[in-house]
């Protein structure tokens, strides 16, 4: 058996020391380096960087990091307050465009700093705070709840293929994607899990691989390249992806490489499953052409983890953070609130109602 995988904490706020914690990803596996961010620009470059990664843990580090940067603001008008909060959040907003839950978590801030725009500014952070909290406890929740409706399409003893990390550590507990095969493994599924190293920034090799085996869950690495290979000798039956924004079509875009892996999967007669809370969809995109795809630095693929540049110096780079999943190629998405199929967009108008219904009758009970 390995450890408590809860013992890695993404991220976590120090409320006494008025700071956001993460826990730097960018030095992992080598060294497990906790980091304090207090200012906005600490939390912009940790989310730029990679320093914390995975949607959620960005949305609840964002809600983190504007309510630590609010409260060290000295205006006592709401006018004032807010157009600081406004400038903080513009910011963050600029650190990775293509997670949805970034947006979301700072929407969700605002909404909250409007709500009690008439109450004073000291008691508009202690809501900023509670807000916070809420978001985290309720992707904790959200994530469990992922993993049980994606256990139920699973069997004991599957064999598994995941890309990048939509696990513990891309999260507040349990992960995404990887959700399933933590609730597996108290249960006993003794799941066989394959992990592409996903270039290139290794997120597999480096996070999946580490908090897998930390938790003793029976885990391989292999190349990217290699997945059709292990598809091919029957080793798996079921490929497993999280994500980081769907279209109300289906389009799922997630790390780089995944669209390929649906494809093979396609070929290979192997049901491909998109795993991910509800605040990744997004309303306002149609389909996978509106989703913008950040491109990053070159070194990445040039240089970043070698000892010296693997590449002329003069080669052009294209280097995508993500790509887009058709949703024809996907078997099923999984969130907290259930397994939707195609055509997807039925599903997910019919989850915001409730979603709307819940919220509705939360606020009147408030209200009481």
């Amino acid at each position: 058996m390995g450890q408590l995988f809860t013992d890695l904490q993404a991220v976590r706020l120090d409320v006494e020391a008025n700071a956001v914690i993460i826990l730097e990803q960018t030095s992992l596996p080598g060294e497990k380096v906790y980091l304090s961010l207090s200012t906005k620009e600490a939390v912009w470059d940790a989310i730029h960087r990679l320093k914390v990664r995975g949607a959620p843990a960005i949305g609840i580090t964002a809600a983190y990091g504007i309510y630590v940067c609010c409260k060290s603001l000295r205006a006592r008008k709401f006018d004032d307050f807010y157009k600081g909060f406004v400038e903080i959040r513009d910011y963050f907003e600029s650190s990775r465009p293509t997670a949805v839950n970034l947006s979301a978590a700072l929407e969700r801030m605002e909404r909250c700093v409007l709500r009690n725009r008439e109450l004073p500014v000291s008691r508009i952070k202690r809501q900023m705070l509670r807000e916070a909290l809420a978001i985290r406890d309720e992707d904790a929740a959200s994530c469990h709840r992922i993993g049980v409706y994606a256990l139920s399409l699973l069997r004991p003893g599957m064999g598994i293929l995941t890309h990048c990390n939509a696990g513990h550590l891309a999260v507040s507990e349990y992960g995404t994607a990887l959700a399933p095969v933590y609730l597996g493994q108290q249960q006993g599924y003794n799941f066989k899990v394959y992990a592409d190293e996903t270039r290139p920034l290794l997120q597999g090799a480096r996070l999946t691989a580490y908090e897998l085996r930390y938790a003793g869950v029976d885990i391989t690495l292999i190349c990217d390249n290699m997945a059709s290979v292990v598809m091919r000798k029957g080793w798996v039956q079921a490929v497993i992806v999280g994500c980081d924004r769907i279209a109300m079509n289906g389009d799922t875009a997630n790390k780089v490489g995944t669209s390929g892996l649906a494809i093979m999967a396609r070929h290979y007669g192997i049901p491909f499953y998109v795993l991910g809370p509800t605040s990744t969809i997004d309303r306002r995109c149609p389909d996978g052409n509106a989703i913008v795809i950040e491109e990053r630095g070159s070194e990445e693929v040039t240089d970043m983890w070698y000892a010296r540049r693997m590449a002329p110096d003069d080669v052009k780079v294209y280097n995508p953070a993500f790509d887009v999943t058709p949703a024809n190629l996907i078997t099923a998405i999984v969130t907290e609130r259930g397994i939707a199929r195609a055509p997807y967009n039925e599903t997910f108008e019919r989850w915001f109602g409730e979603e709307e219904k819940d919220s509705a009758e939360t606020g009147s009970k408030t209200e009481e």
